[in-house]
């Protein structure tokens, strides 16, 4: 018997692009009869919750509103109220194909306790700055790399953006932790991973993905990476950090030297990120993609580190966890 799914999708002064999505939804294969769509409004002021209501679709549509509470407690609230055994987790900023319901639940049906990963692919029908790329860029090489069998789909690549379990199994392991501003979908895998989960990464369940971020919204991102994995390894036990730091050993040498030096010292830092945000810029505007690249994964890096700093209280922390880590390493 096919499962009853429910996609749930939190919602923040996106009403265009939610728009979107709930019509390529209109679409699916899979029959409007055995799934339902549940939005999380969180404390729009776009007028999303009047829209969607007014909304004619062939699948049943509820909108759940709450106050402005974060992507956690929308979702916590949209799986606690889905009437599905199965729930698909989709952003408000992604266009599925056709096949993506019936290529989750087709997994599901073989095995009821996986986690399934789909992808989030870059469109070819849109203009996006450098940093939206470099982020596209780097989900791929995520991708490409699972599906030639160089490491195996884990917690770490759990993005909700596009991704499947069990309601049961959702709730069993509590949900999102609400205190979580950023990789709240992460640390929910970690707990999932630590009762046995087994994640599955489907290059066909895909959807395309247009996120709109500024750069400065994008710069938030591996800051919040950073502190947060600082917190779930100090407050929560997890290897976060322990594998953040291993893996700060095969950044190039130039990324290295630029956090050590930067990183704890805000004149720096900030003078470090404005420079290289000109560069990626102009090598952007002269054609040269791979230099803006190279740039942004500078700023990524002094970010991400700079989280971790704080997050530790001071940079001296930093560098003496990624020395142990190396050691063990070595």
């Amino acid at each position: 018997m096919k499962p009853y799914v429910s996609v749930v999708t939190p919602t923040f002064n996106r009403l265009g692009s939610l728009e979107r999505l709930l019509e390529a939804l209109a679409k699916q294969t899979y029959p409007p009869t055995d799934f339902e769509v549940v939005v999380v409004d969180d404390g729009s002021t776009d007028g999303t919750v009047e829209r969607v209501r007014g909304l004619a679709l062939p699948y049943p549509l509820r909108i759940l509103a709450q106050p402005h509470g974060g992507p956690a407690r929308a979702r916590n609230l949209g799986v606690e109220q889905a009437r599905g055994t199965l729930i698909v987790f989709l952003d408000d900023d992604v266009v599925p194909f056709p096949d993506l319901i019936a290529a989750h639940v087709a997994i599901h049906e073989v095995d009821p306790d996986v986690v399934v990963v789909g992808p989030m692919s870059p469109p070819r029908d849109w203009s996006r700055p450098a940093w939206i790329r470099w982020e596209e860029e780097k989900l791929q090489l995520q991708y490409q790399a699972m599906l030639e069998g160089q490491y195996s789909c884990t917690w770490r690549q759990f993005y909700t953006g596009n991704a499947s379990l069990s309601r049961a199994e959702f709730l069993a392991a509590g949900g999102f932790d609400p205190e979580f501003e950023r990789a709240e979908d992460v640390e929910l895998g970690y707990r999932l991973a630590i009762r046995g989960a087994r994640f599955v990464f489907d290059p066909r369940a895909d959807v395309l993905h247009y996120p709109a971020r500024s750069f400065e919204s994008w710069c938030r991102t591996p800051y919040q990476y950073g502190y947060y994995d600082v917190v779930m390894h100090r407050d929560k036990g997890y290897t976060t950090m322990f594998l953040a730091s291993q893996e700060f050993y095969d950044r190039n040498l130039l990324n290295r030297f630029a956090a050590r030096l930067c990183v704890g010292r805000p004149i720096l830092l900030e003078g470090a990120v404005f420079g290289l945000a000109r560069l990626a810029r102009a090598a952007e505007r002269l054609g040269a993609r791979r230099v803006a690249a190279s740039t942004l994964s500078g700023i990524f890096n002094l970010l991400y580190w700079q989280g971790v700093c704080d997050a530790l209280g001071g940079a001296e922390h930093v560098w003496r966890s990624v020395a142990a880590s190396g050691a063990v390493r070595a």
